[in-house]
């Protein structure tokens, strides 16, 4: 399956002689410092749940008292299936989310405008809400069966407006059916008839431990950290496929495919782009004990078909700042330029061959050497 969906990179992953060894990639691995969702590699599995192999999802679908369903299961459903194909390209087939539909609408107990969506979510009403499904949806779902659920509400729910994601709190109650805990779910709302599939690889990549990148505080602009480079950003972003970065925390790009500068010195690395499966996927230099550079190559391909720009992409990690608060942050080779026609700030991102990034005060430099179809090559020294 892999092989049918996956396109391989034909040109060999290969850099010169550094001025010095290169560091060990896991110099280049940030500690993880908020408690939470964040930057950080050593991600606590016993709270989120391992990217890996095949999830099973239970996908429930509930109807109310005051809103009632009149289209089939099936409907809504073809809005969020296709979700598993698009994770399963943006892991290079690491992950599969094997759903398992549940098509009867079940009846909640209470009416939607009941549920608190429109008064913004606590954790325990976000439980009550999915409790309230599980038991609904009990007599004909074996739970013990599944990793995760899916909640579905029909589209005649306008109350349940939004999507979150559910990650139970250890030492609590939580939700508990045919002798399983239930530790993770997302509930759908209004807003997945907005978004495409890519949706379901936000979300559900909250259950993996991954931060959300777009700004909570919107007064500058609630896409200015990472515009739409990354799902965890702009889920409808031009170029939305996972950071390299977040492709390494989540262990889908492997530590032979990271060229680490922590020390001293200075390496020329030939990326491949992250679109593609194998090759270099970034060079990283540190800067600090939760912080590093990050350089990526770009290419319209894949999920990043509709890309604005292509080359190069630079990155501040900070696995100390907070989900909402901009953990990564990229750095735009073109800030005076004018985006293309529909295209957002910070699409136009990417740094060509010829341009180079400094950050003095840091002592990194990213210089771009030259660039190809499948990717780019760069220079990086730290001093």
């Amino acid at each position: 399956m892999a092989a049918a969906v996956l396109p391989l990179c034909t040109t060999p992953a290969k850099a010169d002689a550094p001025a010095r060894a290169r560091d060990r990639p896991s110099a280049c691995a940030l500690p993880g410092a908020t408690g939470w969702t964040d930057e950080g590699h050593d991600t606590d599995y016993s709270v989120f749940q391992r990217p890996a192999g095949t999830i099973k999802v239970a996908m429930i679908f509930v109807d109310f008292p005051d809103a009632p369903a009149t289209e089939t299961p099936a409907s809504d459903a073809a809005r969020i299936t296709p979700g598993a194909e698009w994770v399963w390209k943006a892991s290079y087939g690491k992950a599969w989310l094997a759903m398992t539909q549940h098509p009867r609408w079940v009846r909640m107990p209470h009416a939607s405008t009941d549920y608190g969506f429109a008064r913004g979510l606590s954790h325990e009403t976000h439980e009550a809400y999915i409790k309230d499904a599980v038991t609904a949806a009990d007599p004909y779902v074996d739970f013990s069966r599944y990793d995760m659920v899916y909640v579905v509400p029909t589209r005649n729910a306008s109350a349940i407006s939004f999507t979150p994601t559910y990650i139970y709190e250890p030492g609590t109650q939580g939700v508990v059916a045919d002798g399983k805990r239930l530790k993770w779910a997302v509930t759908f709302g209004q807003d997945m008839w907005h978004w495409d599939q890519r949706l379901v690889g936000h979300e559900t990549a909250h259950t993996f431990g991954l931060p959300d990148l777009y700004a909570f505080d919107t007064g500058g602009g609630t896409h200015r950290f990472v515009g739409g480079w990354d799902v965890m950003g702009l889920v409808s972003g031009a170029g939305s496929q996972y950071f390299a970065w977040q492709s390494w925390k989540l262990g889908w790009t492997g530590d032979g495919q990271v060229v680490c500068r922590a020390s001293r010195g200075r390496d020329t690395v030939h990326l491949t782009a992250v679109e593609y499966g194998g090759g270099t996927k970034m060079a990283v230099i540190r800067t600090g004990p939760t912080t590093a550079y990050v350089v990526e190559s770009r290419r319209a391909a894949g999920a990043d078909a509709r890309a604005c720009s292509t080359g190069a992409l630079v990155y501040k990690v900070d696995s100390s700042v907070e989900t909402g608060k901009g953990p990564v942050r990229v750095v735009d080779a073109n800030p005076s330029a004018t985006p293309p026609s529909g295209c957002q700030p910070l699409d136009d991102a990417p740094y060509k061959a010829g341009q180079s990034f400094t950050d003095a005060d840091a002592g990194v430099r990213i210089e771009v050497q030259g660039s190809g179809t499948y990717g780019d090559t760069v220079r990086v020294t730290k001093s």
